[in-house]
């Protein structure tokens, strides 16, 4: 694991106010479900772990989330930031993890596909086993009516595994999908960061 100096924790500190700042500038994705929003937060996330290890990653997302509580509150009882959390680790980490194993362009790219496939699969199970079970309980919905809020926006989703199939994963391939290829587009850029930093660790 990466040492973490005084440098590398500002670093992670403004990373993780660039993420909120990119959290707050969600918007719905046509055809999705509603209530899952997009956002290019994963961008700061994954440059932090890649420069720094995925425990900086993870601490990027963690400080994001506080931010974002402390600013603006939650409005889904928690269950939007615990998946927000989840699923950003589940991109990230795997990513990290490749990556520090051989830190070329190539382990980036594998690295952040890997990341976005295991981040889909872990959506399909938080959403059904977590979220969505809180949600039901919590607001009095049945998943009927989760199907029908998403059937409003893809008269396709009529089914339980239709709502995984059409929404749940195809969601969250879009955004890491999107995330992986503008971190590809930046790398050298990201790569000449990598380098002043190591002329200039503390």
């Amino acid at each position: 694991m990466k040492r973490l100096n005084v440098r590398s924790m500002v670093q992670i500190a403004i990373l993780g106010a660039v993420a909120n700042i990119l959290l707050l500038l969600r918007f719905p994705l046509p055809f999705m479900p509603p209530f899952m929003d997009f956002d290019l937060s994963g961008i700061p996330e994954i440059i932090g772990t890649f420069i720094m290890g995925p425990v900086a990653g993870v601490m990027i997302v963690i400080i994001k989330i506080l931010v974002k509580l402390l600013m603006t509150g939650t409005t889904s009882m928690f269950t939007g930031e615990l998946q927000n959390l989840i699923l950003s680790c589940a991109y990230i980490i795997p990513a990290g993890i490749i990556y520090q194993k051989a830190k070329t362009k190539k382990a980036a790219l594998i690295g952040m596909i890997a990341g976005t496939l295991i981040c889909a699969v872990t959506a399909v199970f938080s959403n059904m086993y977590i979220i969505i079970p809180f949600y039901t309980r919590i607001y009095g919905l049945s998943m009927e009516q989760i199907i029908a809020m998403t059937q409003a926006v893809n008269k396709f989703v009529d089914s339980e595994w239709k709502f995984v199939a059409l929404g749940v994963i195809p969601f969250n391939l879009i955004k890491g999908g999107i995330t992986t290829v503008l971190i590809y587009v930046v790398y050298p850029i990201m790569m000449r960061i990598m380098k002043w930093e190591g002329r200039h660790a503390a």
